[in-house]
Formats: C-alpha cells, sequence, structure tokens
C-alpha cells in the first residue's frame, strides 16, 4: 500500500466525538424505530460529549496525582468508558431534556465498574433538572413554586386553610434587604391560579434544612473547616466561608418539586429508564460498600469534592452514596448540588 493510501485511511478513522455520537445514533433508532436525530437531540448529545469528555480529563488529572500506591491502574480515558450503558443513559436523559451545558441540570460521575474493568458514568440530577422532570412528569404541576428563606429580621407569617380562609398562604415582608439577620427557615409554595383552593405552603426550620445537609459536605459551598494540603501533605485546617444561604435555598427547592406527584399516566420509556438507573445506582454503591468495607471500623465512600485534595487511601472509584426518602426521591450523602462543572472555582447558581 503507498504512503499516500495510508495516509488517506487514516484521515477516515473516526474521532472520538464521531464514535459517540454514532453510538449515541444506533441507541437511539433502537430505542424510539428511527435512526434520524432532531437538531435540537444532537445539540444535547454533543453537550453530553464535551460535558463528559472535561469530566475525564480532570477525574484522569486526579488520578495521576495520587501516588503510585493508591492510584487505581486503569486510566479514567474514553477507552475504558463502558459506552454501551452510556450511550443509552444519554438517549434517556436527551430525550427527556436534561442539558449538560445548563447550570445544575445533571452531573456526571466516573466511577470504576470491577466487574467489567470499565467505567460507569453516574448522573446526577441538580435542582434544576428536578423541577425539569416534576415539570414533565408531575400529576397536578402548580402554576408557580415560590420558594423563599426567612430570616431573624423578615416578618412571615403563615396563613393556614380554616374556616376563615378558604386556602392556604402567607404574609412574607422582607423589612431590611441589607441586613436580614441570621436564617431561622424556609419555606416554599405551590399555587394554583385557577383553584387556588390547592394552594400549599410547606415550612421548613433551618433544623429541618441542615437535616438534609450532607454528612460530609464540601466546605467550598456549606462553609467550615477544611484540611489544608501543602506539596500533596495535610498541614492543618482552614475555614472557608463557603455558600452557606445558597446551599439552604437550594434544599428548599429540591424539597419543593420533590414534593409535586408523579403522574402514572406520563411515565414513559424514558422516566423508567431513569428510575431503573437510580435502583442500579442504590443496589451497585450497597454492593462496593460490603465489599470495601467488610471488617473495617470506619465507612466513608463520599468523594470528596472536586476542588479539594483526595485522601491518599481512597479510591474514587465509587457513586455517591444515596439514600431513599419517604417520597420516593434520590436524597444524596453528596447533595447534586455541590458538585461543580469541571473546572469550577464555585457553584453555579
Amino acid at each position: 500500500m503507498t504512503t499516500t493510501n495510508q495516509g488517506a485511511l487514516a484521515k477516515k478513522e473516526p474521532t472520538q466525538s464521531e464514535r459517540f455520537m454514532a453510538k449515541v445514533i444506533a441507541e437511539f433508532g433502537s430505542s424510539v424505530g428511527e435512526v434520524a436525530l432532531t437538531n435540537f437531540q444532537k445539540r444535547l448529545a454533543q453537550n453530553y460529549f464535551i460535558a463528559l469528555d472535561s469530566v475525564l480529563k480532570t477525574t484522569e488529572e486526579k488520578r495521576l496525582k495520587k501516588s503510585e500506591k493508591y492510584r487505581d491502574p486503569l486510566p479514567v480515558t474514553w477507552a475504558n468508558v463502558n459506552m454501551d450503558k452510556l450511550a443509552r443513559d444519554v438517549v434517556a436523559y436527551a430525550r427527556i431534556g436534561f442539558d449538560p451545558s445548563q447550570p445544575n441540570h445533571i452531573n456526571l460521575i466516573p466511577f470504576k465498574n470491577n466487574s467489567l474493568g470499565k467505567y460507569d458514568i453516574g448522573f446526577i440530577e441538580g435542582y434544576r433538572g428536578l423541577e425539569l422532570k416534576s415539570v414533565k412528569y408531575g400529576l397536578d404541576v402548580p402554576d408557580h413554586v415560590t420558594v423563599e428563606l426567612v430570616y431573624s429580621n423578615d416578618y412571615f407569617a403563615p396563613i393556614k386553610k380554616d374556616a376563615n380562609h378558604p386556602y392556604e398562604g402567607y404574609e412574607f415582608e422582607i423589612k431590611n434587604p441589607f441586613d436580614r439577620g441570621k436564617i431561622l427557615g424556609g419555606f416554599y409554595y405551590h399555587s394554583y391560579t385557577k383553584n387556588p383552593e390547592k394552594n400549599k405552603l410547606v415550612m421548613m426550620t433551618i433544623k429541618d434544612i441542615e437535616k438534609r445537609k450532607p454528612d460530609h459536605a464540601s466546605p467550598e459551598f456549606w462553609g467550615g473547616e477544611k484540611d489544608k494540603w501543602e506539596n500533596g501533605k495535610k498541614v492543618g485546617t482552614e475555614t472557608v466561608e463557603g455558600w452557606y444561604e445558597k446551599m439552604c435555598w437550594k434544599t428548599v427547592y429540591r424539597a419543593a418539586h420533590s414534593d409535586i406527584t408523579i403522574d402514572s399516566q406520563k411515565i414513559d420509556d424514558d422516566y423508567l429508564r431513569l428510575k431503573q438507573m437510580e435502583s442500579d445506582f442504590v443496589e451497585s454503591e450497597v454492593e462496593r460498600e460490603i465489599n470495601a468495607n467488610a471488617n473495617k471500623n470506619v465507612i466513608d465512600i463520599t468523594p470528596p469534592a472536586s476542588n479539594e485534595p483526595e485522601l491518599e487511601p481512597e479510591q474514587h472509584s465509587s457513586k455517591p452514596k444515596v439514600e431513599q426518602d419517604g417520597q420516593g426521591e434520590m436524597e444524596f450523602e453528596i447533595n447534586p448540588d455541590d458538585i461543580p462543572p469541571a473546572g469550577a472555582e464555585e457553584p453555579d447558581f
């Protein structure tokens, strides 16, 4: 074969982006009976590739920074991603409308699948993604959802439905917007313009809000003490201001949209796929926790925040721990909104 022909063949080798798109298109065609994607769906698929490419590079950089003793030998690269599962998951999330290029829609996290010797990709919904899902699949979606924090200098008076009040409501006034005092709690309000008797007010004390705070919440987000590192060694601690007020607000926001009941008649294959992924998420984590922590006194599987040095003994090879709350929604030991986009130094609001 001539050098010219060899060069021509080399040029025809598809890029990783082209291989990804081909896999997604094939999966899309098998799931809906047609191959063609709309321009919107193609853009979403491209956004997933761009976002995941950045996440893989960032995660691989972290892997290489670990000492060889604690470093997973499998590089976090496209060649080691479970592409079949990834394509199925991307199709499901893209068809619902989750867009990884939009702040707080969806977060992507690689984790090691030891049985396959590959990295699966975990998809964690942000608070805006949770809103999107509740609006699309909700049984009785409110016309408007109000979410507020209440401070000590504010005026807040709930109005509950009774003989003198045909529906729930509230009075709320920010008396001093530049000195509102300390956070006492928050509330969310589902309002229905045509049927106000359905209006719903739910209040949360600061204690209620902090109950939902992850056990290993990142100080970069919630504030507090964090380990200080120099030259790969822990040299003490330092205080980080964080974004405590915003994280409290996000917690109430997630509760507001988790409280919208899912309509069984709206459930489609994509929603069922999401619920199956959540179930697999839990089962895989329980199995990994048992295998990794048998006969150990301390269980700590929560990976650190992306901008925090990793502890050497921890193998970043699992998904964040998840639990089911009473509504059937996923409650994460790592708050999904604690996870910044790749390269971000502060949360997207």
